[in-house]
């Protein structure tokens, strides 16, 4: 049995990225690599040169970056996958099967290492929102009276 959705097969088109994304820990955030699947808008983006948290891409089929029961396989070994993997591969095979265009940016099974890499802003995984009070934007006093 088979996890794919009917209008996906093995051989389904996707760019998987290696992002260097923070963990917050005791002192400064901490620097990791992991996996993801980016979707063919994003990747048309960063194809232009867009400043991006990727290092590198690869185009590969589904079938490389799933197992027949769903199981993530990361194109590096030393690199985990991302969060909900399989669902997020699926989502962009799909995208990638509705604009073919996109495909024509890296042939299947190439890398791509060109991506305009920058740490400037950080990319937070599991971070907390701390609301404080100065972030409330401030009201003008008849905004909520009815007049």
């Amino acid at each position: 049995m088979t996890v794919y959705p009917a209008d996906l097969t093995t051989a389904s088109y996707l760019v998987i990225g290696e992002a260097v994304c923070f963990v917050r820990g005791e002192g400064a955030p901490t620097a990791i690599a992991i996996a993801e699947p980016i979707p063919s808008a994003a990747w048309e983006s960063l194809v232009q040169g867009i400043p991006t948290s990727y290092r590198q891409a690869r185009a590969l089929t589904l079938g490389e970056v799933l197992t027949p029961d769903g199981q993530p396989q990361s194109p590096w070994a030393e690199i985990p996958p991302a969060a909900d993997f399989a669902e997020r591969a699926i989502a962009a095979a799909r995208t990638y099967q509705n604009r073919p265009q996109s495909q024509n940016h890296l042939a299947l099974g190439q890398a791509y290492t060109e991506l305009n890499h920058s740490t400037e802003r950080k990319r937070l995984l599991q971070g907390d929102r701390l609301v404080r009070d100065e972030d409330n934007v401030k009201q003008h006093a008849h905004t909520h009276k009815v007049l």
